[in-house]
């Protein structure tokens, strides 16, 4: 059963930032640390756990840019199990926190392979945003409520 959990012990947290590593920085030949931003603090945090395992298998957080919009970063979905509903799980939890803000809208920009999975969840494209690492599109999307 997969279960959402908002990550506050320490092995909590490093387990949080070792599934960040490992999914969107390690296979770009990232340093360890490079997961970790400068305003972790000020986001809200989430992780979906395999309860029968007590695995990591999803992590994501969301910022506040302004009092109605929130941004997503970081979204990272264990491989082994990727299109099992972790990521909408993941996102559910985050749209419910930002409505419970106040936000009227996310914005997120999203990986080339994950711009599908985005829309499928009502997100839609507004631009091409940035080339991460010179090879990884990224595009700028949105959703308003």
């Amino acid at each position: 059963m997969l279960t959402i959990k908002i990550p506050n012990t320490s092995t909590e947290w490093e387990q949080y930032y070792d599934l960040r590593f490992t999914v969107l920085r390690e296979p770009w030949g990232q340093l360890k640390g490079s997961e970790v931003l400068q305003d972790e603090d000020q986001a809200d945090h989430a992780m979906v756990v395999d309860t029968e395992t007590n695995e990591v298998v999803g992590v994501a957080r969301m910022q506040k840019n302004t009092s109605t919009q929130g941004q997503v970063r970081c979204v990272a979905v264990s491989p082994h199990i990727q299109g099992k509903g972790v990521g909408k799980l993941l996102m559910n939890y985050l749209e419910e926190v930002a409505q419970q803000k106040g936000f009227t809208e996310i914005i997120l920009d999203a990986r080339e392979n994950a711009v599908k999975f985005y829309l499928s969840i009502g997100y839609k494209v507004c631009e091409e945003s940035y080339l991460l690492f010179g090879e990884i599109q990224h595009w700028k999307m949105r959703k308003i409520f």
